[in-house]
């Protein structure tokens, strides 16, 4: 298969796995592009991309927009807190707006579900889910499975836990959804409060025993705690959620194996994990962070080889 099911990456559950090991086979040619002296390719020089940001991000937008500026495409930086969406202008009028400069991609985060979905339908473009509220994160999801296979060698039969706060996260679900579909397996852990209800519909088993979790996992993917994103409290203190749910040097050696530690970013140093833990040998939070440069590049890529022209 060279190309992709889909026009738009709104979300992991719209693909399939044909789709996800051609992103990944374009994501190890990329990965070589991007480790050369010059980091550059020419293959997306006749297309022009909007990253549209309507909440905060650091590592996402600068990661499509390096992974952009490596393809050589033009590229729009929209920030919504400075535009006229301060104004009352709606998401369709914005976008159109932008369209109408020729833009042939659209990058959107967004803070409410579903907002890529509602503009895929509206808007003559290519659009790319950079994280649609507390729904899904495709892109994070697919450099997180590619950073597992890179370490383990593939990610089927892998049994991969999720830790945290798995209720407000969007690269929770995203990333259940990307796993189950390469065959690994998965639980949650976390506390009660922050498991959602219908998680175990998803084919996703739930632990509350930190040690078990870490017992029975080759991978562990440390989720932040969303303060921002909660309006009651969760949990009595950080301190105790630290003590319950936090990864440390001397827990991670008193297991009788060594697994693969994870984290989306950004950390809060010392509460899900300890310094000693993100700076070992065991955490992959750096390739992750490289290899979503090659995802998005490939990502890209691919999408814009199905743009009609």
């Amino acid at each position: 298969m060279s190309e992709l099911s889909v026009h738009h990456l709104l979300g992991i559950k719209y693909l399939n796995k044909e789709d996800i090991d051609l992103i990944f086979e374009t994501a190890d040619h990329f990965k070589e592009v991007i480790n050369r002296p010059i980091k550059k390719v020419p293959s997306l020089r006749d297309i022009t991309i909007a990253n549209l940001f309507f909440e905060n991000s650091t590592r996402t937008r600068l990661s499509f927009e390096l992974a952009e500026k490596r393809l050589s495409a033009d590229v729009i930086n929209f920030s919504a807190a400075s535009s006229s969406v301060k104004k009352g202008e709606t998401l369709i009028d914005t976008v159109n707006n932008i369209l109408s400069m020729k833009v042939d991609m659209v990058v959107m985060r967004h803070p409410n579900p579903g907002a890529g979905v509602f503009l895929s339908k509206h808007v003559d473009a290519s659009i790319v889910n950079a994280g649609d509220g507390a729904h899904e994160h495709p892109t994070q999801a697919l450099l997180d499975s590619y950073s597992i296979r890179e370490r383990l060698g593939e990610v089927g039969g892998k049994k991969v836990v999720i830790v945290g706060d798995i209720l407000h996260s969007r690269v929770a679900l995203s990333n259940i959804f990307a796993l189950k579909l390469q065959g690994a397996e998965v639980k949650v852990c976390g506390p009660k409060t922050l498991i959602p209800k219908y998680i175990e519909k998803l084919g996703v088993q739930v632990e509350t025993d930190l040690k078990k979790a870490l017992e029975w996992c080759d991978v562990a993917n440390m989720l932040r705690v969303q303060n921002e994103r909660m309006e009651i409290s969760y949990f009595p203190s950080t301190r105790e959620y630290t003590q319950q749910f936090g990864v440390n040097k001397k827990l991670l050696d008193s297991l009788n194996k060594e697994i693969v530690i994870m984290h989306p970013g950004p950390i809060n140093r010392g509460v899900e994990i300890t310094s000693d833990v993100a700076d070992s040998n065991q955490a992959i939070i750096l390739d992750q962070v490289q290899n979503g440069v090659a995802v998005r590049m490939a990502v890209i890529y691919l999408l814009a080889s199905k743009i009609k022209r």
